[in-house]
């Protein structure tokens, strides 16, 4: 028997979100339905609005930072039961490619999805899931090993950034480009990822975290999270700044760089921040037509001369089974500051006024409470 919903939904390219009612058929094989109690607001989100639905049929149930408890269990579900509390993840490994098959699951090149259960009311029509989740919804369907069991006392309402921004910027030190204890590090782009980048160096122990930025509300932020210096790009060259900050007599420059800003520019900045033999991590969504250039010979901060490494991190190359609890831990031992990354609650209904808000760069993250 179909289980309704409201969701909040993309019809037509080009157009506003509209809420509306859905319907769920019961879980499949191998999957879960989960009663929403949270979700990000992700940049993310917005980019599939912007980019006309980036490829994927409408209608499209948005959202892809949720989480909830479990409703219904489908077939062979033997790990959740009814009422577990669960954060959503978008990259379950597949199981099935070449990486999955080598014993390589963070470098999964799919992620298991459920079926099309989801339809619009009015009409029947199914509905698309972003990033196979859909959790701007009060409820979705998603494959069982995406739904990652939480510990009781975690507030969901601050374990759903997990999901995403904050997994994929404390990842990025954790398992993209492991920052060392007593490393300096340089993080360009302070917003939600960049956040939680300067607060995975915190946590690995980098003695340097150099927070970069055009806004003077973002570096401000930064601060709080564990950043030790910032830097204005505006003031200047960013690149002369950052080597400034870290000349310690032998070089000048950070072990570890992350843009996360999609700007290819940025990316550029990061490579020439690098000390010897450091590497820099890209992390922001590109443009399909994006690419940069790098200087090979030059002896401070080429590629060459300098033994740089560039590295690309998607999702904090992740592996939501080990790595959600993993945060979720952190952040009761206080660790982790989900609090602070939560810069307004919201309603279903305000998810259009939050994608406005995105562009004021004022905003860490808006949830909305289910």
């Amino acid at each position: 028997m179909a289980t309704e919903g409201r969701a909040a939904l993309l019809n037509v390219p080009g157009e506003d979100v509209v809420i509306e009612e859905i319907l769920l058929d019961a879980p499949g094989p191998g999957e879960v339905q989960v009663r929403l109690a949270a979700s990000g607001v992700c940049h993310t989100d917005l980019t599939v609005k912007n980019l006309k639905g980036n490829g994927m049929r409408f209608p499209i149930v948005l959202g892809h930072e949720g989480a909830g408890y479990v409703e219904q269990v489908g077939e062979g579900v033997t790990h959740l039961k009814e009422g577990d509390p669960v954060v959503i993840a978008y990259r379950a490994p597949c199981e099935q490619c070449p990486a999955c098959r080598r014993g390589d699951p963070r470098h999964c090149y799919a992620a298991l999805k459920p079926g099309p259960r989801i339809k619009r009311k009015r009409d029947g029509e199914p509905c698309s899931q972003v990033l196979r989740c859909g959790t701007f919804a009060t409820r979705t369907i998603v494959h069982s090993k995406a739904a990652i069991k939480m510990p009781a006392e975690m507030p969901l309402e601050k374990a759903c950034l997990i999901a995403c921004g904050v997994v994929t910027g404390v990842g990025a030190t954790m398992n993209t480009s492991p920052v060392f204890p007593g490393a300096r590090v340089a993080v360009i782009g302070c917003g939600g990822v960049g956040l939680s980048v300067i607060q995975g160096a915190k946590i690995a122990h980098a003695k340097q975290i150099i927070a970069v930025d055009v806004n003077p509300v973002k570096l401000e932020w930064a601060l709080k999270f564990g950043a030790t210096h910032t830097v204005n790009a505006k003031d200047g060259d960013p690149v002369e700044q950052v080597r400034k900050l870290t000349e310690d007599g032998w070089d000048g420059g950070v072990e570890f760089a992350f843009e996360a800003t999609g700007i290819p520019m940025c990316t550029e900045q990061a490579v020439k921040m690098l000390s010897y033999n450091g590497t820099a991590t890209t992390i922001g969504f590109p443009a399909a037509a994006d690419s940069v250039n790098l200087n090979l010979g030059d002896f401070s901060t080429g590629v060459y001369w300098n033994k740089a490494a560039l590295h690309v991190c998607h999702c904090g190359d992740a592996l939501p089974s080990h790595d959600f609890p993993l945060l979720a831990q952190l952040y009761l031992e206080g660790k982790l500051d989900l609090d602070n990354m939560v810069t307004k609650v919201i309603g279903l209904e305000d998810v259009e006024e939050a994608f406005h808000e995105m562009h004021t760069g004022n905003v860490i993250r808006s949830v909305i409470r289910f």
